[in-house]
């Protein structure tokens, strides 16, 4: 079976590419096609998320296992293949290709072609310039629409809270115990 991905940003309005990939691929390979056909250097640590139709993240695919929780289960891109985890058109990812900012490529399965094989990933559709790999933080807090009214010289540790520690202000019985899954 093969897979058709459309892919758009919110940074560029123009931009969109769709890739076709056989439903048996890895996910690494899909993020092959997608660095290639946006000219991105495959180095640069990203990850896809599978969505809600909200666009909410559910289930993380990355390139690395960077030593997460040993309760969570970990998928790696080489070893993930996309029918495992797509099978509805319609169907919506997110792949992350800039870590620091956050930044990402909205996806969403627009077709299935059942009966049919592709050996290697196709760009079918290539309209608009991608946005920039990378940005630079402060780059990005530029362009970012949360903005906040106080400048470095009004943050200072009287901003933070008070510079004396009390250990009996902080209460740790019953901490163990908290759930911070909520």
């Amino acid at each position: 079976m093969v897979y058709n991905f459309r892919i758009v940003s919110d940074e560029v309005e123009n931009f969109r590419r769709e890739i076709a990939i056989d439903a048996d691929a890895s996910f690494l390979a899909l993020r092959n096609a997608i660095c290639d056909s946006v000219g991105y250097d495959k180095n640069q640590m990203s990850s896809f998320f599978i969505c809600d139709e909200h666009w909410e993240k559910d289930v993380e695919i990355t390139q690395e296992d960077m030593g997460s929780d040993a309760s969570e289960d970990v998928y790696l891109m080489e070893d993930s293949i996309i029918s495992d985890f797509v099978e509805d058109e319609g169907q919506r990812l997110l792949f992350v290709f800039d870590y620091m900012t956050d930044r990402c490529f909205f996806m969403e399965l627009k077709e299935s072609e059942p009966g049919k094989n592709l050996l290697d990933p196709l760009c079918t559709v290539a309209r608009g310039k991608a946005p920039a790999q990378t940005m630079e933080l402060e780059e990005f807090e530029e362009k970012s629409p949360v903005k906040t009214d106080l400048s470095a010289s009004e943050i200072d540790e009287e901003f933070y809270g008070s510079s004396e520690f009390n250990p009996d202000e902080f209460d740790t019985e019953g901490f163990d115990e908290m759930n911070f899954d909520a």
